[in-house]
């Protein structure tokens, strides 16, 4: 059986740095400042903000949720992402996403501010990840999958990695990050012919699909490293993409959910609001 790598001790070492930076910062009157911004109240997205206020408490980072109403306009969302882009208190801007039908997207990540834009909404930072740019800000879930594995000396340089997913939140980034490590990579879609066959030819085997389940024994050959990012619920119960009492059996390390992924991203959220308010005040 392979071995269960959990996210906390990954969360915790990120954490415990955090602390000492955001104290050396509050010793020179700077205090790092996250500003949420939710349209409704979507229990996903209150799970979520629960978790990144409790670990911004955690290592002292001022947060604040701004809450809109559900029919907000789309020049009344703007007006209310400008205040907080002209705010020198804040440091870090995390919109919550999906966001509502009557909202333009396309629109607002021009909007942003890209060195508040700590989620990778923006297209600046977008292609800072492209790039390579150490500036930029990653979308903070695939750069915690990142940490799981340099937590764990899982080093992608050379490895075959595939990644079950293409959206831009967590499938495209993950497969950039990873080849910004060298890494060689393939990416799975909707469209993919035979997703099993590309994904049990790989080293590290990356899930963000949001299908409980989908990733059975036969996607993953033996002493595969696995990552789960799916979030699902069945019956009741969080579980992820991959059937994990199955693949667990064949793959060398495995992530759980809950207790993996997610629990390392609000690290990162909190981790590039102090890089945010570093930037911001010429602080290397």
């Amino acid at each position: 059986m392979g071995e269960i790598i959990k996210g906390k001790p990954v969360a915790d070492k990120i954490s415990e740095n955090l602390i000492n930076e955001v104290q050396s910062l509050k010793a020179n009157n700077i205090l790092p400042k996250l500003a949420i911004v939710r349209v409704g109240a979507r229990s996903d997205d209150l799970a979520y903000e629960r978790g990144a206020l409790k670990r911004c408490e955690k290592v002292g980072v001022m947060a604040e949720v701004h809450e809109l109403a559900p029919d907000i306009t789309q020049a009344d969302f703007i007006k209310e992402l400008e205040k907080l882009n002209n705010d020198s208190k804040v440091n870090g801007i995390l919109i919550f996403r999906p966001l509502p039908a009557q909202l333009n997207e396309e629109e607002i990540k021009y909007i942003i501010s890209p060195e508040k834009d700590i989620d990778c909404l923006s297209p600046v930072n977008q292609g800072k990840v492209y790039e390579g740019d150490k500036s930029g800000f990653p979308p903070c879930t695939p750069l915690a999958v990142m940490e799981i594995l340099k937590h764990y000396n899982v080093d992608l340089k050379g490895k075959d990695v595939t990644v079950i997913g293409a959206s831009n939140v967590v499938g495209k980034p993950a497969a950039i990050l990873a080849l910004n490590q060298e890494a060689t990579i393939t990416v799975c879609h909707i469209f993919t012919k035979d997703t099993a066959k590309m994904s049990s030819q790989a080293d590290v085997v990356i899930v963000a699909v949001g299908k409980a389940g989908l990733v059975k024994e036969n996607f993953v050959k033996e002493g595969a490293v696995v990552i789960d990012v799916g979030i699902n619920v069945v019956d009741g119960k969080l579980c992820g993409d991959v059937d994990f009492e199955k693949v667990k059996e064949k793959a060398s390390m495995i992530t759980p959910v809950p207790g993996g992924v997610g629990s390392v991203t609000t690290s990162i959220l909190a981790k590039h609001v102090v890089k945010a308010c570093k930037l911001q005040n010429n602080i290397k």
